[in-house]
């Protein structure tokens, strides 16, 4: 089975029915793992459909002479994320990666966009990265005060409409912002239990992006497909082996062969009078620091 990279090493992958959450359970698969393939089974929009997207990928996995689970569990409810978690560690007598991937979108633009479309995104991203990094975590603690340090990873899935933005996406845009926030104070939190956590912000063609990046959703002729979501495994592969132990709170961005480091937020140029500032005062300080600044990237989807 592949390269052993990841050979027995226990691994969640949440959304792993379709995409790229698939491409990561077949890649871990491939490097040795034993995969829990998550995906409760939704359409697009967050509504079930009754299918059973985790099953058929676990047939994939063991007609590749692999070992995997089918989880149905909703990442984003708190008591079966932590179900997910004790299934796995019942079932394969441990957990070492958590690759959380699951996600819904309700495109529109913020004038137009309902409550109940902001809360469905930030429920199913957000939420669900929380709730499985909570139960996750609290499990690596045990492990670790019982004397058996983990070697564990999580890796989350980010985006750059959370790096930079994306018109017409903003509940996408915030939770996929948020989870870079949380990625970073979870690794600082968990570094001492023996977890590492990363982010990478995938571009590839899965149903969330197709309608978002349809101008770059065609098939080459030269036999690179670089927005196949199968691009984006090896570096969560990578990250989710015994090799990444001393990369930690880091955000990837990954698309066709490209890998690159995301920057976060920054201390930038500063002043400081020493007292209070009068407001009056501030225009030409603010427009002096500008100056000094980088000009930040422009958001997805505005035009140049």
């Amino acid at each position: 089975m592949g390269n052993g990279l990841c050979r027995d090493r226990v691994v969640i992958v949440t959304g792993a029915g379709r995409g790229i959450g698939r491409a990561h359970a077949l890649a871990f698969a491939d490097a040795g793992a034993r995969v829990v393939v998550n995906d409760v089974g939704v359409a697009l929009d967050g509504s079930r459909t009754g299918e059973g997207p985790a099953a058929d990928v676990v047939a994939e996995i063991a007609d590749r002479g692999g070992t995997a689970l089918a989880s149905t569990h909703d990442v984003a409810d708190f008591d079966a994320a932590q179900a997910l978690v004790d299934d796995t560690v019942e079932r394969f007598g441990g957990l070492d990666v958590l690759v959380n991937n699951a996600g819904v979108v309700r495109d529109r633009m913020l004038v137009n966009l309902g409550a109940d479309e902001w809360d469905a995104v930030m429920r199913v991203h957000l939420r669900g990265h929380f709730a499985t990094l909570r139960h996750a975590g609290a499990y690596w603690r045990a492990e670790s005060k019982a004397g058996r340090t983990p070697d564990a990873r999580v890796i989350n899935t980010s985006s750059g409409a959370g790096l930079l933005g994306s018109v017409g996406q903003a509940n996408y845009s915030a939770a996929k912002a948020g989870i870079a926030g949380l990625t970073v104070v979870a690794a600082a939190e968990l570094a001492r239990y023996g977890v590492t956590v990363n982010a990478i912000a995938p571009s590839a063609r899965t149903r969330m992006t197709e309608d978002v990046f349809a101008d770059m959703m065609a098939r080459p002729d030269d036999g690179f497909d670089a927005m196949a979501p199968e691009n984006v495994s090896p570096l969560a592969v990578w990250l989710g082996s015994a090799e990444s132990a001393d990369v930690t709170g880091r955000v990837f961005e990954v698309e066709g062969g490209k890998v690159s480091v995301a920057q976060s937020w920054r201390h930038g140029p500063e002043v400081d009078k020493g007292a209070r500032w009068d407001p009056a005062e501030l225009g030409p300080v603010v427009t002096d620091l500008l100056a000094k600044a980088p000009a930040p990237e422009p958001v997805y989807g505005v035009g140049g």
